[in-house]
């Protein structure tokens, strides 16, 4: 699985399940699916470890395709450096994976997006978020914003 969070508000904005790490499979449709939920119009940077997905060619070359995106990578063997990704996957493990036995790839994808979409987003209390929903804090912003 392959996941895309904004550390700003911890929602997963993109995310791609596949039976394999070739890119076109993983991170592409996950990055694809990130921009098309925030439109990217000003710099940022795409942190990641340094998974064979993240490092490929093809990855590299597709994200440089847009100018306002940095590409990081975390040093070789520093896992503190994507401590959020490893968090969401713990927390995904422990309250739906471990409790399921999925038959088929399609269930999994099912489960995954209701985890994510309907629950994780939307409904799940965050500790860092000060115990509110990254759907909550994602609102409060554009509404500051709106004011401000």
């Amino acid at each position: 699985m392959t996941t895309i969070i904004d550390l700003f508000d911890r929602q997963v904005i993109g995310w791609s399940l596949s039976t394999s790490l070739h890119t076109k499979q993983t991170i592409i449709p996950a990055w694809k699916m990130a921009v098309s939920k925030r439109k990217i119009n000003r710099g940022l940077i795409f942190h990641s470890d340094r998974g064979i997905q993240y490092a490929s060619k093809a990855f590299r070359t597709f994200i440089k395709s847009n100018l306002l995106v940095t590409q990081s990578m975390s040093r070789k063997g520093n896992c503190w450096d994507n401590s959020v990704a490893e968090s969401f996957f713990k927390t995904l493990k422990i309250e739906l994976v471990y409790d399921e036995d999925f038959k088929t790839i399609e269930q999994a994808k099912t489960a995954i997006f209701e985890y994510i979409e309907i629950w994780y987003n939307r409904k799940r209390l965050h500790s860092f978020l000060g115990y509110k929903t990254p759907y909550e804090v994602e609102l409060e912003f554009y509404q500051f914003k709106n004011v401000a």
